[in-house]
C-alpha cells in the first residue's frame, strides 16, 4: 500500500450514485483498483459544508484520504492516479490535449455536465423552465451535444493509441449516459454518441457504477 495511505484504510469518495460528476471518479478508481469507500450526500439542498464533507462551494464530489481532502472531479481523478498500485499506466489528462479539437472536445464536454447539473438543480427547486436563463441553458447543452455528435468520434480517434484511460473518455460517456438517467434529454439523436459509449461501457469499470437514485 502506498505510504500516503498506510494510516487511512480507505480513501473516501463523497458523493452521489446519481450524479455524473461522482461517477467520473468512481470510474477512475475502478480503472486504477483504488480500494474506496463511498459516503452518500443525503440533501442536496443543504447550506452547510460540513455535509459536502467541507466543501465550501457545496458541490459534489469530495475526496478524503490522510493527504488530506481534495475538491472536484479532476483533483480526485489525478490523487487517485498517484495511489494505484498498479504498473504506471498512461493516463491523458486535460492539458495533453494540445490541438484544439481535442481540447474545445473535452472543455465543452465539463461544461455540458455543468449546465445539466444547474437544470437539473433549478428543476428540482421548482424553476421555471421558461425563465430566459433556463432557456439559453437549454440551448447551450443542445448545441453543445450536437457540436459533440459531430466532433467527438474525430477527437476520440485523436487520443494517444497507448492510452490505458483518458479523462476525455470518462467524462463523455457520464455526460451522455446521464441525460438519458434523469431524463432531461433523450439521446436518440445522437448515434455517434451513443455509439461510443456503448463500446466504453464494456469496460467493468463502467458497469460497476451504473447510475442510482440512493435510498
Amino acid at each position: 500500500m502506498p505510504a500516503a495511505l498506510e494510516q487511512f484504510a480507505k480513501p473516501v469518495i463523497v458523493g452521489r450514485s446519481s450524479s455524473h460528476f461522482t461517477r467520473v471518479t468512481r470510474i477512475f478508481a475502478a480503472e486504477l483498483r483504488v480500494d474506496c469507500s463511498f459516503e452518500v450526500v443525503r440533501d442536496l439542498q443543504s447550506p452547510n459544508a460540513a455535509d459536502y464533507a467541507g466543501n465550501p462551494a457545496l458541490k459534489l464530489p469530495v475526496l478524503r484520504t490522510s493527504a488530506g481532502t481534495w475538491f472536484g472531479a479532476l483533483n480526485i481523478c489525478r490523487e487517485l492516479s498517484r495511489h494505484s498500485s498498479l504498473t504506471p499506466q498512461r493516463i491523458v489528462w486535460p492539458e495533453d490535449l494540445d490541438q484544439p479539437l481535442l481540447a474545445n472536445t473535452q472543455e465543452l464536454v465539463v461544461q455540458a455536465m455543468a449546465t445539466e447539473a444547474t437544470l437539473i438543480m433549478a428543476k428540482r427547486m421548482g424553476g421555471s423552465d421558461a425563465s430566459d436563463h433556463q432557456a439559453k441553458m437549454r440551448k447551450s447543452l443542445l448545441n453543445t451535444l450536437s457540436w459533440l455528435e459531430q466532433n467527438a468520434k474525430h477527437a476520440l480517434a485523436a487520443l494517444p493509441a497507448d492510452r490505458a484511460l483518458s479523462y476525455l473518455e470518462v467524462t463523455l460517456l457520464c455526460l451522455v449516459t446521464h441525460l438519458e438517467f434523469v431524463h432531461l434529454l433523450p439521446s436518440a439523436s445522437y448515434p455517434e454518441l451513443n455509439g461510443f459509449c456503448q463500446h466504453f461501457a464494456a469496460r467493468p469499470s463502467v458497469n460497476t457504477t451504473s447510475f442510482h437514485f440512493d435510498a
